[in-house]
């Protein structure tokens, strides 16, 4: 089961954070649950802003998208009644706020990636974009989206 691989990782699923605007944090349509884009969030502010390429190194952004990642697999995991009930992730969006010449938007990605890998295994394979803008909400390094099947 999923929420013993989380243990065995050492990984708590973080609240749902408050949406920053007029949206809701996911939905469910069928047997997929759409995800809102998610910042790296942690105890309600976000912990990394600033441009990647510029003040914000590939290992901090990383880190970014990782949080990002965990932070829509907590709405997905809320909306599916438990973690345990994610069948498979089929999909993430990885936006980047980067410089105009930072071109390493894939290894961005991969932290939220390979988080996907960690957690649901196989299971955690997954179609992917990792696109670079010019600014994200409140100044946040990374924003991830997350489809999933329940």
């Amino acid at each position: 089961m999923i929420d013993k691989k989380l243990e065995e990782l050492g990984i708590t699923l973080p609240q749902v954070p408050k949406p920053l605007a007029a949206y809701i944090p996911g939905i469910q349509s069928g047997n997929m649950i759409f995800t809102s884009g998610q910042l790296p969030m942690e105890n309600g502010a976000v912990k990394y802003t600033g441009k990647v390429g510029g003040a914000v190194e590939l290992p901090a952004a990383q880190a970014a998208a990782e949080l990002a990642a965990l932070n829509a697999i907590g709405v997905a995991a809320s909306i599916a009644g438990s973690v345990n009930n994610i069948k498979r992730i089929l999909k993430l969006t990885v936006f980047v706020n980067s410089v105009p010449e930072f071109t390493q938007h894939p290894e961005v990605a991969n932290g939220a990636s390979e988080l996907m890998l960690k957690i649901f295994g196989e299971a955690g394979k997954h179609a992917r974009a990792a696109v670079g803008v010019g600014s994200l909400p409140r100044d946040a390094s990374v924003e991830v989206e997350l489809i999933a099947e329940i």
